[in-house]
């Protein structure tokens, strides 16, 4: 297991191997961040309500159980207004 922490610890995930392949479970706390993306990810958001900024759409609200996809080699940005939480699932 692996701990990632981004943004001087204001966005934390551990890694695992699940059954649908390596994914990361995290924490993201009030603020705005950037990322970028190796691989497609599908981001599922467990609580909370994520704003998100995909690229060439608009903003969007994800709330707790719904999800996104970002495709790879791209990079997005996000927006937390309270703390939430996600798993995300990278492709092979």
């Amino acid at each position: 297991m692996k701990h990632n922490v981004y943004f001087e610890g204001n966005v934390q995930s551990l890694s695992l191997n699940s059954e649908r392949g390596k994914a990361t479970i995290g924490v993201i706390t009030p603020g705005n961040y950037a990322f970028s993306t190796d691989t497609e990810e599908r981001m599922v958001i467990t609580t909370g309500t994520l704003n998100v900024k995909l690229p060439e759409e608009d903003w969007k609200i994800v709330q707790a159980s719904q999800e996104f996809i970002v495709k790879a080699n791209v990079s997005f940005e996000v927006e937390a207004s309270q703390d939430v939480s996600y798993i995300c699932y990278y492709s092979a």
